[in-house]
């Protein structure tokens, strides 16, 4: 599959999603609340913006990092605005929290939540994360929860947020990568590509690529227990990471 390709089978995917469906293996089945404890977020973060949690992640990356207040954050692949808007919290009034997703439909879902739970701090941009719409040196963290993995492109959304990023900032991320091969049928099955698993890396292709964009990576955790829970014991795990810019 072409690239652009890929990236219109995901934005029909997540546009579904938007409207209330269900696509791949993003926790279909199960509820957004139980995919969203599992993955390590409490009750107060889940019943912040219900209306944002679509039990799309594979992890909390407002967890892993230290979001201070006063910080400009920068969400790769935002949603319906569920990581964005516990980030907001942290960042404050002095803050801001900018949301980048390529798909309309999650977009306007996530400015009507802004508006909704009054998040004046927090701006939804659409916009690809391949060529990022921003200048050079403006963001003092970056979060991406289970979302570089769909990028066609992996090598241009680590270089991307590499030059967004203020030096001394830092990218946290919770993704999917690959602990063994696909099959060829799995690689071009369009639910496991919005479902976040054909599209995915092996993890040590996944931390050299950051590594080749510029950044000092730390693993933060594994989670291998993922693959039971909701991908049918594919070979695979969340990644988290830190990712620094030095």
């Amino acid at each position: 599959m072409k690239e652009q390709e890929i990236k219109n089978t995901i934005k029909e995917g997540y546009t579904k999603i938007a409207k209330g469906g269900c696509s791949g293996n993003c926790g279909c089945g199960v509820s957004n609340e139980q995919v969203s404890k599992e993955i390590g977020y409490s009750n107060e973060e889940i019943n912040n913006v219900p209306e944002a949690n679509l039990g799309l992640g594979c992890g909390n990356p407002t967890a892993l990092g230290t979001i201070k207040e006063g910080d400009i954050v920068l969400d790769l692949g935002s949603g319906a605005g569920f990581d964005a808007f516990l980030a907001a919290k942290k960042v404050g009034k002095k803050g801001k929290v900018i949301g980048i997703d390529m798909t309309p439909e999650m977009i306007k879902k996530a400015q009507a939540n802004a508006i909704k739970y009054k998040y004046d701090n927090v701006e939804f941009k659409l916009g690809d994360i391949e060529e990022l719409p921003m200048e050079d040196n403006c963001i003092d963290v970056i979060i991406s929860n289970c979302v570089i993995n769909l990028a066609p492109n992996k090598d241009k959304v680590f270089k991307e947020s590499y030059r967004v990023l203020k030096k001394g900032g830092k990218m946290f991320v919770s993704d999917i990568v690959l602990l063994g091969e696909l099959t060829e049928e799995q690689k071009s099955n369009e639910g496991l590509l919005t479902g976040c698993v054909a599209g995915a890396l092996q993890k040590d292709d996944y931390i050299n690529k950051m590594k080749k964009a510029g950044f000092k990576v730390k693993i933060l955790g594994e989670d291998k227990d993922i693959s039971k829970r909701q991908y049918e014991g594919i070979a695979l795990e969340s990644l988290k990471v830190e990712a620094l810019k030095v």
